[in-house]
């Protein structure tokens, strides 16, 4: 049998500031314990059995196999120690994976995110969480970035500092709360901008909370955990958006175009030339990180106006491409709408920096070619349609008729999954 405890922030008679931490494990959950593996901070705490064997957790490889040679011999048992709820991004996983989960015996604590909107006074239930803990930080940069109310699980190369620099880059209004040693004597709850946390050197960190503090409270009792979700469909009517004289993309043709970017949560989108930024609000509305790049001023600010209509968070980055992508992180999709002599030049910065696809829509025959050769000279497999459309119109005496709309051209390249994706800044 493997007894999972997790420590440090939980509930319990502990003294722990803010509110009063489980602490280290109880003697009577280590008695009779053969093999105790933990943290160095975790066994430290604990009161090992005399004649138990102790394993320190680094690499989870050779614990696991600690845990599985020890589990061989009769009447062994182990106890594995762990921060908060070990069955939240935590070790459960990686021992019900390995032994089975009807060999675990787990008695989580208050996972630290918890305790750390606890802190700060929050609900969390429209709370994302993401882990930057040996995962690529990009996506939890990007998961901040879009969502108003986010608690990220840090570390090594992806903590404050790290998600601070960001954030700060991309002009985020966020505040960053830093909850270090959560249940332990050391506890600090910091509120800092993304700036400030940039500038610092962190130690002991639980969890960062980043927070657009307008936004920190749902309007109103939710059903389902997690970030809000709309209810209503994709590919929106024109109408939708503000736009200057049908300078929009049309709703079968964004449809389309949604559908070959796949925008997601974690992920970045870009907006090429965005118009009313139809397509990145879209893309926002899905989950996912959207820029939107626009030349015109007028247009940058169209787009603002329907990014706060439809309650999302896009960056407008008002100049002109391709320039204007230099100072960018690198894309996971991008769209490139309208057309002109420079098309090619736009196609290939993209398809140059985007890690996964590239959609782009034109209306002029003659710019096909150059922009498929620009995929593929960038090393994404190249494919398209002509979408011609026709829709319902009102005639008199409640009869309809087809009122054909603009043929369009929508272009893409996919990046092949065995090709190398580029390898940017996390913004």
């Amino acid at each position: 049998m493997i007894t999972v405890i997790g420590t440090g922030t939980g509930t319990g008679t502990g003294g722990g500031p803010g509110g009063g931490a489980r602490g280290p494990a109880d003697p009577a959950d280590l008695a009779g314990a053969t093999l105790v593996v933990g943290a160095r901070r975790h066994l430290a705490a604990a009161r090992v059995p005399d004649g138990a064997e102790t394993v320190v957790l680094g690499p989870l490889a050779p614990a696991l196999d600690a845990v599985e040679a020890h589990l061989a011999g009769d009447g062994s048992r182990v106890v594995v120690l762990a921060s908060g709820d070990p069955g939240f991004f935590g070790i459960v996983r990686a021992l019900a994976e390995r032994f089975g989960p009807e060999r675990l015996r787990v008695r989580p604590s208050v996972p630290s995110v918890a305790a750390a909107f606890a802190r700060a006074g929050l609900p969390w239930d429209d709370a994302a969480v993401v882990s930057a803990h040996g995962r690529d930080p990009r996506t939890a940069v990007n998961v901040c970035r879009a969502h108003p109310k986010t608690a990220v699980l840090t570390g090594p190369g992806a903590g404050p500092a790290e998600l601070g620099a960001a954030l700060a880059r991309c002009g985020a209004p966020r505040t960053l709360v830093v909850a270090s040693d959560l249940g332990g004597p050391g506890e600090r709850v910091e509120h800092v901008t993304p700036a400030e946390a940039a500038g610092r050197s962190w130690e002991a960190v639980s969890v960062v909370l980043c927070l657009d503090q307008g936004r920190a409270l749902a309007p109103a009792q939710r059903a389902l955990a997690g970030p809000a979700r709309e209810s209503a469909p994709w590919a929106l009517p024109e109408e939708e958006f503000a736009h200057r004289d049908s300078m929009v993309t049309k709703f079968e043709v964004r449809a389309l175009a949604l559908a070959r970017l796949g925008p997601r949560a974690g992920e970045l989108v870009w907006d090429v030339g965005a118009g009313s930024g139809s397509v990145a609000v879209e893309c926002a509305r899905l989950g996912a990180a959207a820029v939107a790049v626009e030349k015109s001023a007028d247009g940058a600010g169209r787009v603002r106006a329907n990014a706060a209509a439809h309650g999302v968070d896009v960056e407008v980055v008002h100049g002109a491409a391709p320039g204007a992508l230099d100072a960018l992180p690198d894309p996971d999709a991008v769209f490139v709408g309208g057309g002109g002599r420079e098309l090619p030049e736009i196609v290939t910065a993209c398809a140059r920096r985007a890690r996964r696809t590239v959609v782009v829509t034109l209306a002029a025959l003659d710019r096909v070619p150059a922009v498929r050769a620009a995929l593929a000279e960038c090393g994404l497999a190249p494919d398209g349609v002509l979408l011609q459309s026709s829709r319902l119109a009102p005639l008199p005496g409640d009869a309809v008729r087809l009122a054909a709309t603009n043929p369009v051209f929508v272009l893409w390249g996919t990046r092949p999954a065995s090709a190398p994706s580029p390898q940017g800044a996390l913004s």
